[in-house]
């Protein structure tokens, strides 16, 4: 990837991000109507991609610690959601921009960051995070069951959920999640009660 292509996925990403936040702490209504007419938009023989504004489907997978974790038991507070693979080489590259995302937030008790492995294997997940030392918490999906409720056309794939259970943002492929810019909107959607 070249060095302009990189700097223009960080900027439509920030971008993106700080626009969700603002139409939805401006807008609640006009936001969720506009997500949902633009979630239901494409060709007839694509499934429906999981857009901004609209609720994130609930799931409850064991992580790499046998700790059972739902989303529905998160409510209340943001979730960074990254669906991921050992065999994966972007998600790979992108694991410790993850981690540096994990560290700068995991002090605040209402942001939660799950990975979740959609390895076959998990003994292939437990071993690629214990060698690279990550400390972020990691599910296991072998059956690919958040893949497919939240439509995931592509490996890494992450998703921002708000504090009511809505998607605030969703992106396809690595990103930076280390940028200070995206730390400051996240911080900011922290700040607020809602969303």
């Amino acid at each position: 990837m070249t060095r302009n292509i990189r700097i223009l996925s960080v900027v439509s990403g920030v971008v993106i991000l700080v626009a969700l936040a603002f139409i939805l702490f401006s807008s609640p209504s006009l936001y969720r109507g506009a997500m949902h007419t633009f979630a239901n938009q494409g060709p007839a023989d694509e499934p429906p991609t999981i857009a901004a504004g609209l609720t994130a489907p609930n799931f409850t997978l064991t992580g790499l610690d046998g700790k059972s974790v739902s989303l529905a038991g998160l409510r209340g507070k943001v979730v960074f959601l990254n669906v991921w693979a050992t065999w994966c080489p972007p998600c790979r590259s992108e694991m410790p921009s993850i981690e540096s995302l994990y560290r700068a937030f995991r002090q605040q008790p209402d942001f939660v960051t799950l990975a979740v492995s959609e390895d076959t294997n998990p003994k292939a997940a437990a071993q690629y995070i214990r060698k690279n030392n990550f400390n972020f918490p990691v599910l296991l999906d072998p059956r690919n069951t958040v893949g497919e409720a939240y439509n995931v056309s592509g490996l890494p794939e992450s998703f921002v959920i708000g504090r009511d259970g809505r998607i605030v943002a969703h992106h396809v492929g690595p990103y930076d999640w280390s940028n200070p810019d995206i730390r400051s909107a996240l911080e900011d959607l922290l700040k607020a009660k809602t969303g």
